[in-house]
């Protein structure tokens, strides 16, 4: 389902990353720095390889050889950063439906009420994000992306801004999106249990980026 051979540079670092994986969840880690979320911005478009080519369950997102390089709208990524970035001044319901009027293909995969009922949402749809707790925020950001009928989800260190308490809450969710939905996920973390719990594969980078030289 992964197919990525790409070269990244962005300032002093320079690095080489080839991922190919038939598993539909994977898990990237990796030391800090090491380019993990430089890899999830170049699958999603923010961020432009030198070199290289990324597909995607047999699409083709971007290939510098071929002159091909997708814009965001059209590469059909889901993205939950590790912070919710929900719009302060929309309800849940209102931060859901930005999802579904994103630039989702005709015929949507998946509805708005089966997405509230799998994250369990549903009691949260008329508050604001200033009246969520850090887990229940990170499940709407889940919807949302989810919402925008995505081809490839990707999840940067999603529970890296929560406590103990608050992960423990999450993933469980995250379980019933891999299992429920059955949509590839490219998942960043640094915590071996959180990989164990939700990764069906694991890709690692371990070496050192390369840096020029001063």
């Amino acid at each position: 389902m992964l197919a990525i051979d790409i070269d990244l540079q962005r300032g002093k670092f320079r690095r080489h990353v080839r991922i190919e994986a038939a598993e539909r969840v994977v898990a990237l880690t990796g030391p800090s720095g090491a380019g993990k979320t430089s890899v999830l911005n170049a699958i999603a478009g923010l961020a432009t390889p030198r070199a290289g080519r990324i597909e995607i369950d047999g699409r083709v997102l971007f290939d510098s050889a071929r002159g091909i390089d997708l814009p965001v709208h059209r590469r059909r990524i889901g993205y939950v950063f590790q912070e919710a970035r929900l719009f302060p001044h929309l309800d849940v319901r209102g931060n859901l439906r930005y999802g579904r009027h994103a630039g989702a293909p005709q015929g949507a995969t998946f509805e708005f009420g089966q997405i509230v009922e799998l994250l369990g949402i549903g009691p949260l749809l008329a508050r604001r994000p200033a009246n969520l707790s850090g887990g229940e925020a990170q499940r709407v950001a889940i919807g949302r992306a989810l919402l925008s009928q995505p081809a490839l989800l990707l999840l940067d260190e999603p529970l890296s801004a929560l406590d103990q308490a608050r992960r423990e809450e999450l993933i469980p969710y995250l379980q019933r999106v891999r299992d429920g939905i059955r949509l590839p996920m490219l998942y960043v973390s640094h915590t071996p249990d959180d990989v164990r719990r939700i990764a069906y594969a694991i890709h690692t980078l371990d070496d050192p980026p390369h840096r020029d030289a001063p």
